[in-house]
């Protein structure tokens, strides 16, 4: 028995408004329910059309039939435009007409004649109220459900045990291709398209397993799927029969992106991190062999064959050390060194490359333009570019083909994304399937892959066009499907290229002065040929395996510069540099090093790059025992 709506934990009670022009009534209808019900009186009608436009929490209106310039009926009739209130006519005839118009025009729930049994007038008015408080929860959740439909973000429906539409929202509606009048009372499976057909089977199993369930699907072509997380309800009925079936459907594509986007990111870093350490470990070996062969060259002069055979190694190891050099650059996160470059040298030296990355399937065809001028762009960051670009050519011809790469001079003039002026224009063309327009407008995103996972990292178009972004020049990616791509990298001109270095293979480097220097290194290999190089240049050398080797032999002995390996076992060359500064001030240690990134290293510190040539270590060692410091140590 419900007699007020419970608000916040608090009994509210119902409102009657009574009306009749007879005040004697009024006060009988007072006295009937004030002590359950708030009770509004007046003997006017146009009066109580007032209080209700004033009032919006009256739950029940009784209403006289006969009253002086207003029926019942009518006055009812009016209410009904704007007031929720449920209406019940009293009269003192047995006027049926009237009932009848009450009913049709006022919507009364009933009529109690007068005089009235008072049993049946409470019971009459506590159903009315009843219906009022229900009413208006019905109307709640009408509106919460119809804001959650218009405005939500998701594709919302609402079907029923057949997986017939019964409601849903105009973004759903969309997806099918209709409005929503279109699809009420009508299956998914009715209208076109893959999804809609496995959606429709979906809806099925859910309603018969009668469980929450959740799915995720994908549609559009690889690399530019519109990824979609579906959530089916199954709502039972008083008997528990699944009666309905609720379906929320969100779009995730974004989210599916960060996400591969996070993991190809911490896989990239630990990439990074073994390439880096692979690279340390092979200009080891590197520093050993070339430093090795070059130290033989002078002991095989009057064996030309042993000389021939020598040459041989050694072009093989430098091959390798060009190869540890790009691995080092693809785990660096520096800021592009541009300088003047020759382009076309570069791509000329890269024909070892393209044959060990590329694969026996594709040729790669140079059309290089003569007399091409310098182009201002990091040489080792293009080098990577122009790889990647040929790796993505390589694989869109799995049967193989032709990757042409050209240069010229190009001119631009009213272009937003390049100042005018002349150009080095880098040019890969293949033969390849091509690039669809949805997918070509993404190809820049960083992480953005269309291939398998493990076969791409997402980075390499994103690394070139940041390339060409720093170096101030202009990326065009031209592409057609079934007929291949062109990617054109415009670089700003230089003034001139870096005359190449051209040092003797085994040229004698003698010492600038006599100096005894200590030479650091756990690796015995290299620690043997930096050595053999300082005696050859004429200093005297002592070797140590360690820092803390070291450091007692400089208690014991006195050195003039200290040649320190970077990365080593318990004490690291920059530990070891410190503490020699600190005991030893003026005693100058130069650093070598297969991975300059391993470890922060002091500013002030010098660095030589793993693997050097002989003439490299000369220079620096000559330069340091040459500062104006008194390098010694007495």
């Amino acid at each position: 028995m419900s007699e007020g709506t419970i608000v916040q934990g608090t009994m509210v009670r119902g409102t009657i408004l009574a009306v009749d022009d007879e005040p004697d009534i009024l006060v009988a209808l007072e006295d009937l329910f004030e002590d359950q019900y708030r009770v509004l009186t007046t003997t006017r009608p146009a009066e109580a059309l007032e209080i209700l436009r004033a009032d919006r929490d009256i739950a029940v209106i009784l209403s006289d039939q006969r009253m002086p310039g207003m029926t019942g009926d009518a006055l009812l009739a009016e209410v009904r435009s704007f007031h929720e209130a449920q209406a019940i006519l009293l009269t003192g005839y047995a006027d049926i007409t009237a009932v009848i118009a009450a009913l049709n025009r006022g919507g009364i729930i009933g009529y109690v004649t007068k005089p009235w049994d008072p049993a049946l007038l409470r019971g009459t008015v506590r159903n009315a109220l009843e219906r009022h408080s229900l009413g208006r929860d019905l109307a709640t959740e009408r509106a919460l459900l119809l804001g959650l439909l218009d405005h939500s973000q998701d594709a919302i429906s609402f079907k029923d045990a057949n997986a017939r539409f019964v409601r849903l929202n105009a973004r759903k509606a969309a997806l099918l291709g209709q409005d929503v009048a279109a699809c009420i009372g009508h299956r998914e499976s009715e209208f076109p398209g893959e999804r809609a057909v496995a959606s429709a089977l979906a809806d099925k199993a859910a309603i018969r397993a009668g469980v929450v369930g959740d799915s995720l699907t994908a549609e559009g072509p690889v690399g530019a799927e519109r990824w979609t997380h579906v959530i089916r309800v199954p709502i039972r009925d008083g008997n528990g029969a699944v009666a309905h079936l609720a379906t929320i459907e969100r779009d995730v594509s974004e989210q599916k992106s960060l996400e591969a986007r996070l993991r190809q990111s911490d896989k990239m870093q630990a990439l990074g991190t073994l390439a880096g350490g692979i690279a340390h470990d092979f200009n080891n070996l590197l520093t050993a062999i070339l430093g090795s062969l070059e130290l033989a060259v002078p002991r095989v002069q009057d064996q030309p064959r042993v000389q021939r055979l020598i040459e041989n190694a050694r072009g093989a190891a430098e091959r390798g050390a060009s190869l540890t050099k790009r691995l080092l650059s693809f785990s660096r996160t520096h800021d592009l060194q541009a300088r003047a470059t020759d382009v076309n040298g570069l791509l000329d030296g890269m024909s070892d490359l393209f044959g060990s990355s590329l694969g026996g399937l594709v040729t790669v065809r140079l059309a290089l333009a003569a007399g091409l001028s310098p182009a201002q762009v990091d040489p080792d960051q293009l080098e990577l570019a122009i790889l990647n670009l040929c790796i993505n050519a390589r694989d869109a011809m799995p049967e193989g083909g032709t990757i042409t790469i050209s240069t010229a001079i190009l001119r631009i003039e009213d272009d937003p994304d390049a100042e005018a002026g002349d150009y080095v224009a880098v040019t890969v063309a293949d033969a390849g399937a091509g690039i669809p327009p949805e997918i070509l407008r993404r190809v820049c995103e960083p992480f953005f892959t269309t291939k398998a996972v493990g076969q791409g990292t997402g980075l390499g178009l994103a690394m070139v066009f940041g390339l060409v972004q720093q170096s101030k020049g202009r990326l065009r990616i031209e592409s057609e499907v079934g007929r291949g791509t062109r990617v054109e990298l415009a670089l700003p001109l230089a003034a001139s290229a870096e005359p190449p270095e051209s040092v003797p293979v085994g040229a004698a480097q003698a010492a600038a002065r006599p100096a005894s220097i200590l030479v650091v290194d756990d690796d015995a290999e290299v620690r043997h040929v930096t050595a053999s190089f300082l005696h050859d240049f004429g200093y005297s050398e002592t070797e140590a395996a360690d820092g803390p080797s070291a450091l007692a032999l400089m208690e014991r002995g006195r050195f003039d510069l200290v040649v320190a390996d970077l990365a080593m076992p318990g004490m690291t060359g920059v530990e070891l540099a410190a503490a020699v500064k600190s005991r030893f001030s003026d005693l100058p240690v130069l650093i070598l090093t297969g991975h300059a990134e391993a470890m922060p290293i002091p500013d002030d510190l010098p660095v030589l790059a793993k693997p050097f040539k002989s003439s490299d270590l000369a220079s620096r060692i000559s330069s340091l025992l040459d500062a104006p410091e008194d390098s010694g140590r007495t």
